[in-house]
């Protein structure tokens, strides 16, 4: 195989080692292997180009169009051209892909499902930054920059990943990128034989006063700019925020400040849920004043999550329209239910910034100020352009439908298009879940009286216990998990007693907002993140959406979820089980109780008990950190000046040397300074240095490639003629004006150079290659004083001491024999 062969394949890997920090985020895995494919393919063509040859943007443009054209195939085959070239309808149907993409990857929680959209961003990207990487690494023979990209690749899945992307991964990255500085010195020695100039030249001039010694070899320079790029790479995404707070925190992923633009944008309940559930001090959301006189049933909903495609529970994507004087009345409500009318006042936190607004159930005028938008199905108010809940104050006029069990049970059956869309379940959904409600529901004879048997399993009898420190899921298989292990929080329960809900006929969907919170003594009602909750809604014609609790210890069962007594039973048929309430625990403070004044109705044999209220909440401290707001302005001045670090370099380089041509104190180290910085311009603009050459035949060298005019070629010449005299004349006397020469030397050579040529010798000009050597120096010369420090020093001459061959040995050997 040969170098470049190599070198191509290990940049290949390199890039592949960098991605398996993704592999966390996602699941299952097997995108990796189509990335993998892919990357060879479009590796294996840039091998080919190369060995045409052809030059280096034609290579890359060859791997590119490569790329589109596997990318088209595989994921727009139907809208391309003969199935391969990209027209305008698979340029569109890329553009939904990467559309649905970001909307999942805001969506869903660790490990997300591999939907295309998700699944075309990574291969996209992986093929992106292989792409990178091998131009930089094989087509321009410049390993060392390519771990830039690696970097950006890593550092974004060690921002996205819960707790970094782990050492084993990191381990993995870092050696992906040492094996291509590796392969990159074995090319350089194998072609060389030995670096004798170029980029690879110590700052010195052969056979002058002063040489440091060797060159450091290609191999031992990779190893330390590795070991530099991948300690950037541990300190940034340490620098960077990491994601969390989710929907009930400042920054919510997919619903934070200017993501709005009145569109409904994706919600993250699992993650959101669970980190909000399990903070460990407590942090007030908002704060409202209310006019009801049972607060047990003030949920303030956030969204509804209606459609289940089998890997989430997730809102459907609807229109949103401005927000009307007064809301239409909820759909499936009849005249016939009781009603209370309640307004409502509520604050919400400086912290709390995310676009879906907290609202009681079901409201029917919102005064609020600022750009908010209703969406009629979910009747919920979303943030446009940038609209958030960050310090707001609004009033909320909301219905209690208060019905009865019996309204209930005599519910009608829903609309044949409601049905059809809230019954709808995906086919992956194991045979469990189905079968398991029927279990439940046996014996129930209408809707309603399943429900409660649903409500009452997950509750109390089904043996199922809260904790939220389990492992979150939403999909058909965390479902049937759930069934079986019997374990998890508010999301497990809701979404499951849904989903079965939806197999028995019964309209369902989920909401998510926090339940009414904890009474305070001014006579409001503070909500903290322990409150955040998610629940059930079932549709009963009549009724309209109807909350259900299936969490145990958390929230309060309605009163309707209780049978009537007054309602008259039939004979022939079984009434259905009286709902019970959880036991009451003994871990803290009670909330409201889980009946109301009506629920202790004669005969209904039900206790009124009370619920315990959630202690604890989010974060401590009142707004963000002024560490994480120092870190995250470090980290965009870090990415900022990185850029930047050649050209700094450069002019403080160009400034010293220059600066030491006027002091009289070191007449040589004045002069080579001088001719340092002539070598360094000139290799600025593609002359490489050659330490074979004499100053005068370098001099002669950059006069004819450089095409210099006859005064800046005049200059060069003096400068080298001075070097010579420092150097060689048995009494040297200063030349003055060198730093003049120079920068006339200087002026020369760039106003001979193309203007792309002028651009890159000032903004990443190529002689910045010593700054990497002198990094190798140091730490060399870090090394050797750590080998050679006193304490080693010593134990190193006292063992030598007491060999035989050393002096104390042979002292011994002597005065035996003297004896």
């Amino acid at each position: 195989m040969s170098g470049r062969a190599r070198l191509a394949l290990c940049a290949a890997v390199a890039t592949l080692c960098a991605a398996g920090a993704l592999l966390p985020l996602v699941d299952p895995l097997t995108w990796m292997i189509q990335a993998a494919a892919l990357l060879a393919v479009v590796t294996g063509v840039g091998a080919a180009a190369r060995r045409a040859p052809l030059a280096g943007p034609l290579v890359i443009g060859a791997q590119a169009l490569v790329a589109v054209l596997l990318l088209t195939v595989f994921f727009a085959p139907g809208e391309a051209i003969l199935g391969v070239l990209p027209g305008p309808e698979a340029v569109a149907e890329f553009g939904r892909l990467l559309h649905d993409g970001l909307r999942d990857a805001g969506r869903y929680a660790i490990p997300a499902p591999v939907t295309p959209g998700i699944r075309l961003l990574l291969i996209a990207g992986v093929l992106l930054i292989g792409l990178l990487v091998d131009a930089l690494a094989v087509t321009y023979r410049s390993a060392a920059p390519a771990g830039l990209p690696l970097l950006a690749l890593y550092s974004v899945a060690a921002g996205l990943s819960q707790g970094g992307a782990g050492w084993l991964r990191f381990l993995i990255a870092a050696a992906g990128y040492l094996l291509l500085l590796l392969a990159e010195g074995r090319d350089r020695l194998s072609q060389w034989g030995r670096v004798f100039g170029g980029p690879g030249s110590p700052d010195r001039v052969r056979g002058f006063a002063g040489a440091g010694g060797p060159s450091p070899a290609p191999v031992r320079t990779g190893r330390r700019i590795g070991a530099l790029v991948l300690g950037i790479a541990v300190a940034v995404p340490a620098l960077l925020p990491s994601l969390g707070g989710g929907l009930f925190g400042a920054g919510a992923n997919g619903v934070g400040p200017g993501s709005g633009g009145g569109t409904i944008s994706a919600v993250n309940p699992l993650v959101s849920l669970q980190d909000s559930l399990n903070q460990p001090v407590d942090k007030e959301v908002l704060n409202y004043r209310t006019t009801a006189t049972d607060s047990r049933d003030m949920y303030l909903r956030i969204v509804a999550l209606d459609q289940f495609d089998g890997t989430t529970w997730k809102p459907s994507e609807r229109t949103v329209t401005d927000v009307p004087e007064r809301l239409p009345r909820p759909p499936g409500l009849s005249s016939s239910v009781a009603l209370d009318h309640v307004n409502t006042s509520i604050s919400t936190a400086g912290w709390y910034a995310q676009n879906w607004l907290p609202l009681p159930y079901p409201a029917s005028k919102v005064d609020i100020s600022g750009r908010w938008r209703f969406e009629p199905q979910g009747r919920t108010l979303v943030g446009d352009r940038g609209q958030n809940t960050h310090s707001l104050q609004y009033q909320v006029e909301s219905l209690q439908v208060r019905p009865t069990s019996r309204q209930l049970a005599a519910a009608p059956a829903p609309p044949a298009k409601l049905l059809r869309e809230y019954t709808k379940v995906p086919g992956s959904l194991p045979p469990v879940v189905r079968s398991t409600a029927r279990r439940v529901a046996h014996g129930a004879p209408n809707a309603y009286a399943k429900a409660v048997k649903l409500q009452d399993w997950f509750a109390l009898d089904g043996g199922f216990t809260y904790n939220t420190e389990v492992r979150a899921g939403s999909g058909s298989e965390a479902i049937a998990r759930f069934l079986r292990q019997k374990e998890g929080f508010c999301v497990h329960f809701s979404f499951s007693m849904a989903a079965m809900a939806r197999t028995l006929g019964i309209p369902a969907r989920v909401a998510v907002g926090f339940t009414p919170g904890t009474k305070q003594p001014d006579g409001t009602t503070s909500v903290g993140l322990k409150d955040a909750h998610a629940w059930p809604e079932l549709y009963f014609q009549g009724v309209g959406w109807t909350r259900f609790e299936p969490t145990p210890s958390r929230g309060s069962i309605p009163d309707y979820a209780y049978p009537d007594a007054s309602a008259p039973a039939d004979p022939g048929d079984p009434a259905p089980a009286p709902s019970r309430s959880a036991a009451p625990s003994d871990d803290g403070p009670t909330a409201a109780p889980s009946c109301g004044p009506d629920a202790q109705r004669a005969g209904s044999g039900s206790a009124c008990v009370t619920l315990p209220a959630e202690s604890g909440a989010g974060p401590s401290g009142g707004g963000t950190s002024p560490w994480v707001i120092a870190g995250i302005v470090s980290a965009a001045l870090l990415v900022m000046l990185l850029p930047a670090v050649p050209l700094l370099w450069r002019v403080r380089i160009r400034a010293g040397r220059l600066a030491a041509t006027a002091g009289d104190e070191d007449l040589v180290a004045g002069t080579l300074a001088a001719w340092r910085e002539l070598l360094d311009t000139a290799w600025d603009v593609g002359i490489l240095p050659d330490e074979s050459l004499t100053p005068r035949k370098a001099a002669a060298r950059i006069i004819s490639v450089g095409a210099l005019p006859p005064e800046p070629a005049a200059a060069a010449q003096r400068v080298a003629a001075a070097v010579e005299q420092v150097l060689y004349a048995p009494h040297p006397q200063p030349v003055p004006g060198l730093a003049a020469e120079v920068q006339l030397v200087r002026s020369g050579l760039r106003s001979g150079a193309p203007r792309a040529v002028r651009l890159r010798a000032r903004l990443a000009p190529r002689s910045a290659a010593r700054l990497t050597h002198a990094w190798s120096a140091r730490c060399a010369a870090l090394l050797l004083r750590c080998r050679t420090s006193r304490p080693v020093a010593l134990i190193r001459r006292t063992v030598a001491t007491l060999r035989p061959g050393g002096r104390q040995g042979r002292q011994g050997r002597q005065g035996s024999q003297g004896a």
